[in-house]
């Protein structure tokens, strides 16, 4: 059991991971000043491939649900990522997202009746202290619209991270298919955005092209549905204390393949960091609570025998 939850953890940590590389992607390959038409391009056609390969549509009362989640994980998070990506240092750009297990631990506090813990909190701001340590050296550098834009992404994932836990899934439909509704609800919303905000579509180069087909399959398709298929066995805030692995792959990537600097203070922040996502796993024990919304009463039972957590507040399973 306690083999598989950590094999489940290190695949979703395999989501902030990639995103890690956004930033460096997006400043070296991608055409300047495109936040819309990027996320469209990352969002739209890794939609339509998991549409295609789950061939399940939503029904009923989950074709609001999903446009909701796609609207706040997709279409408004990714314009947003984006712009802040431009108009940012990439280390600071994905330093913001540090304050994300923060947003979530009081989204989920409000929306899923979890309390938050001493422990919890601490770890959440040693987190965002650390990652402010790794981008210090870009403290000179800040463009208000780019830190708006990033706080204003960061809320709007935090938001579609807890409703997703909320809702759960219908039945019989796996994280594939809801994770291609939601790319394409999002990729739809921006789509006529981008058209009216930046014109048509620019000329793509080889690069461009190279650049566009990684965000959309590894960064995002394959990403995103290891990414909500943790939040469907690992608690919000667990799943969450993952994403500043986001920030330290970005200062990773910059400091080896772009040529930044890692000075001490930035190595000691990626330490205090990595240790704070390692110890947000490490759920304290809690009260079992009834099946999260969207599963069918029929599962409860079951989730006393599998490796998934029943949610809202259920602890990990040993």
């Amino acid at each position: 059991m306690a083999t598989n939850r950590a094999t489940l953890i290190a695949l979703t940590a395999l989501a902030p991971v990639s995103w890690g590389t956004t930033y460096a992607v997006t400043t070296e390959f991608l055409p300047a000043d495109r936040p819309l038409f990027t996320g469209l391009m990352r969002a739209l056609p890794a939609g339509l491939l998991l549409l295609a390969l789950a061939r399940v549509l939503p029904r009923g009362a989950w074709w609001g649900k999903a446009t909701v989640l796609g609207a706040l994980n997709i279409g408004a998070f990714f314009p947003l990522l984006f712009l802040s990506a431009y108009r940012l240092p990439g280390g600071m750009a994905a330093a913001v997202g540090s304050i994300a297990p923060l947003c979530v631990v009081g989204l989920s506090a409000l929306l899923l009746g979890q309390r938050p813990t001493v422990r919890t909190l601490l770890t959440g701001t040693v987190a965002a202290f650390g990652v402010s340590l790794v981008v210090l050296k870009a403290a000179g550098a800040l463009d208000p619209l780019g830190v708006l834009a990033a706080l204003a992404s960061i809320a709007s994932m935090s938001t579609g991270t807890v409703l997703t836990k909320r809702w759960g899934r219908p039945e019989g439909v796996g994280p594939l298919a809801l994770t291609g509704w939601q790319l394409t609800a999002g990729g739809l919303l921006i789509a006529p955005l981008a058209l009216l905000v930046e014109g048509a579509p620019p000329a793509l180069d080889g690069p461009a092209i190279g650049g566009y087909l990684y965000l959309a399959l590894v960064n995002t398709a394959v990403a995103y549905w290891l990414w909500f298929r943790g939040i469907g066995r690992l608690t919000a805030t667990q799943v969450t204390f993952l994403g500043p692995l986001s920030p330290l792959t970005a200062a990773i990537v910059g400091w080896a393949a772009l040529g930044e600097a890692l000075t001490p203070w930035q190595l000691v922040g990626m330490a205090l960091a990595f240790g704070a996502t390692m110890a947000g796993q490490l759920a304290p024990a809690s009260r079992r609570k009834a099946p999260e919304r969207g599963e069918p009463e029929r599962k409860a039972s079951r989730h006393r025998e599998t490796t998934d957590c029943r949610p809202p507040a259920a602890a990990p399973c040993k």
